[in-house]
């Protein structure tokens, strides 16, 4: 099978499924909301720093994607479809595949968590183009490492959890830079000030597709 035919019929697959069981979205969308009604009551009318404003958003994106597209590969050994991808694709075509999708639902997520919070919590954003380079840089990022993550959560299903407990200290570079980055965004921060933070994420996001490319066909062929 071509290479690229072969990554759109994995993509296209995935997104078959979620818009007719709508797993995926309904499991984003709740806990984004949850999350956002759990501040408004705790908080209430008292404001709320620019500080406190990014972390939470990026817990809400963290958790809603780490929930959403964790049974990204789990849900094809359940539903007995990793013979047939091994036997008609290759390793690369289904992680990509499986990429792109998680990045559509993971930007999905990020318009509309970003939006959200910034209607209900009315928050000003004082340099939006940084804004956007840091949601879409950790939208990346927060894409490729939770592939990666699906990837050994369905096979330590078979051999134990210790794989990805592992691999979730990783995303503390990812965290820690996006929240900072999102930070100086609101406060009107420049793009100078922020460069550290966005090579950071910028750099995570090429190490963790570099590390998904390497270790991929032994997770998928295993």
């Amino acid at each position: 099978m071509d290479w690229l035919a072969g990554t759109w019929a994995v993509f296209r697959k995935d997104l078959r499924i979620e818009l007719r069981n709508r797993y995926g979205i309904n499991t984003l969308l709740l806990f984004v909301l949850g999350t956002l009604l759990l501040v408004l009551f705790a908080v209430g009318p008292q404001p709320l720093s620019a500080r406190v404003q990014s972390a939470l958003l990026w817990i809400a994106m963290l958790f809603a994607a780490s929930l959403g597209l964790g049974r990204s590969f789990v849900a094809e050994a359940e539903g007995g479809t990793v013979l047939l991808l091994r036997l008609n694709t290759r390793p690369s075509m289904v992680f990509v595949g499986k990429l792109l999708f998680n990045m559509l639902l993971v930007g999905g997520l990020t318009l509309f968590a970003t939006g959200a919070f910034l209607f209900l919590l009315d928050i000003s954003v004082r340099t939006p183009g940084l804004l956007a380079a840091a949601l879409g840089l950790g939208t990346i990022g927060l894409a490729v490492a939770t592939t990666l993550l699906a990837a050994l959560v369905a096979r330590a299903a078979r051999r134990g959890p210790l794989l990805p407990v592992l691999l979730l200290p990783l995303l503390v570079p990812l965290l820690v830079s996006g929240t900072s980055a999102t930070r100086k965004a609101f406060v009107g921060r420049s793009w100078l000030q922020a460069q550290d933070e966005l090579l950071t994420l910028l750099g995570f996001a090429g190490a963790t597709l570099s590390a998904a490319v390497i270790l991929f066909d032994y997770l998928w062929e295993e």
